[in-house]
């Protein structure tokens, strides 16, 4: 079996590791890549595989740094399924589309320019057509189910506690009469977050795929970061200036939402001081995430589930306006109100956040807040890094806004959040490739995991491949998959779950009757109806399954 590194190898982004046996070829994420030298021939340039020859895609979840080449993937060749959960597969529509979407928009400035300039034209990365036809392709699954993928593999999905639908991956695979575990991290959350559950746990694996992105900071806890941030939005508006957040469209911007419900919704110091400050989500796909958001209630961790069953949505609040026409975007900056512009993309390298910044850098009075990693090369790094001038839209822009970075709403587990993940392992893999992350990350990590534990990672720093799975000692003492895979729950907290279940099933009934006022559509009847008649199925079916 065969480990290839084919993206997030040198840095952060282009997340893409290719499994190989003797019989099938499987990708892990196919991400698109952000920032460097030269992102655009990065993501241009021929893939290290043939990829009619690749099986099936694994997604670990839809950020576009993980699944923004699948489009061009499929153009070229690929025609097996790309599995990922439910979540993902919802949250990827929108983000695949609207990726399009922006490589339309370059290459028609490129080609206006290029024209003008007697250049020849240029094609788009890829268009919406061919991110429709990416979409095909996607199976979604549900969280810690076994999927068989094929002979010789089998995957589960665990939360990754990242963004909604956000996995780390266990996949099974068996060469012979040899079975190897491969655990792959995609992107590992903070604990204790809000919206989402925290990251799944895994105790076992012989080979460990872990990404190593805050591998040499610590963030400060989120509460401060939050106190920080109501505090600078107060500030700035009460000299007359714009608080600009740019924001992963993503995950980023329904936190930010959930805080500020909080205040602007509740009683707290800051409510009297932010009430008559708007706040602007200008960025269609931010809104439709959004949506999606709230359609993937199953996803959620059990203080936002209870936020929904008692009523109230954390994602609404009064003063919160979502902006999705173009019209609407120019008007934000015509006036003059101080306010709360939240934007994407994260980085500043695409979308409307860059004319936000255009029209505030340049002003003392207002605020850019970063929520986010900022990636080398990218605008909001050049930002992080102190330019005192940058270009937008062939414009020089002074920048004479306040710049902070609150790295306590960072989406990644910091240093000591990834070693609490790669300690959950009761026994040392065999190996441990550390992959996106920047080198003095990866290399610091590495060695905070050897002084500890005494275990050695290999640091990944470049496209480059690993022969696994024929060294001393063999299998790590692995049960098979169904055992291991059925071992995860006793009956008893199995019994318990499904009575949990239920217990919501009848929340969100008695909380309908309760609401008199309220009249459920003919589509949301139906839509009840399909999901109890899909609960009684598996109860019949799993009925039938005991008693034999």
């Amino acid at each position: 079996m065969k480990i290839s590194f084919c993206g997030a190898a040198s840095g952060v982004t282009g997340s893409c590791h290719l499994i190989e046996t003797d019989k099938y070829k499987v990708l892990l994420d196919c991400g698109q890549f952000q920032g460097g030298e030269d992102p655009d021939a990065m993501n241009r340039a021929d893939f290290p595989f043939n990829p009619a020859e690749i099986d099936c895609v694994i997604l670990s979840h839809a950020h576009v740094d993980h699944c923004g080449r699948l489009p061009l993937l499929v153009k070229r060749g690929f025609k097996g399924l790309i599995y990922c959960t439910d979540a993902t597969a919802d949250l990827v529509d929108v983000m695949l589309k609207d990726a399009a979407h922006i490589c339309e928009q370059d290459a028609e400035r490129d080609n206006r320019k290029n024209t003008r300039a007697g250049r020849p034209l240029v094609e788009p990365l890829y268009t919406t057509n061919d991110a429709m036809d990416a979409l095909k392709h996607i199976e979604p699954v549900i969280y810690d189910t076994l999927i068989v993928l094929n002979e010789q593999m089998k995957v589960v999905f665990n939360d990754a506690g990242h963004i909604l639908g956000s996995a780390i991956i266990e996949l099974w695979v068996t060469e012979g009469e040899n079975t190897s575990k491969i655990v792959f991290s995609g992107d590992i959350g903070m604990k204790g977050r809000p919206i989402i559950n925290d990251p799944t746990i895994i105790k076992k694996a012989d080979y460990v795929i872990m990404e190593a992105t805050y591998g040499n900071r610590l963030h400060e806890p989120n509460k401060e970061s939050v106190d920080r941030l109501l505090s600078i939005i107060a500030e700035t508006a009460e000299r007359g200036g714009n608080t600009v957040i740019p924001s992963f469209a993503v995950g980023r911007t329904q936190e930010l939402l959930y805080q500020l419900n909080k205040v602007y919704d509740g009683d707290t110091p800051y409510t009297k001081r932010l009430r008559n400050v708007p706040v602007y989500v200008d960025s269609p796909m931010s809104v439709t995430a959004t949506e999606v958001f709230r359609t993937n209630a199953q996803a959620y961790n059990e203080e936002m589930k209870d936020y929904i069953l008692s009523g109230d949505h954390p994602l609404d609040f009064q003063g919160l306006h979502y902006s999705k026409t173009s019209a609407e975007s120019m008007q934000i900056n015509v006036d003059n109100t101080p306010k709360v512009i939240i934007s994407a993309s994260g980085m500043c390298d695409a979308g409307r956040i860059r004319h936000h910044l255009k029209h505030n850098l340049w002003n003392e009075k207002c605020s850019v807040v970063f929520v986010g990693y900022q990636a080398e090369g990218t605008l909001g790094r050049l930002l992080l890094d102190g330019a005192k001038e940058v270009k937008l839209f062939g414009e020089a822009i002074e920048v004479n806004a306040q710049i902070h970075n609150l790295e306590g709403f960072s989406g990644h587990a910091d240093r000591d959040g990834l070693f609490e993940w790669l300690s959950g392992f009761q026994k040392k893999p065999k190996k441990i490739f550390l992959v996106h992350g920047e080198e003095e990350s990866k290399n610091a990590f590495a060695e905070f995991v050897r002084e500890r534990l005494g275990w050695d990672c290999t640091v990944v720093h470049h496209f480059c491949s690993f022969e696994i799975g024929g060294e001393d000692g063999g299998p790590a003492d692995l049960e098979s998959a169904e055992e291991e895979f059925a071992g995860k729950e006793s009956v008893e907290e199995i019994r318990e779950r499904l009575k949990n279940a239920l217990s919501d099933v009848s929340d969100v009934i008695d909380n309908a009757e309760a609401a008199t006022d309220t009249k459920l559509t003919s589509e949301e009847l139906v839509q009840l109806k399909n999901r109890i008649a899909a609960l009684e199925k598996e109860i019949i079916n799993l009925g039938a399954t005991v008693s034999k």
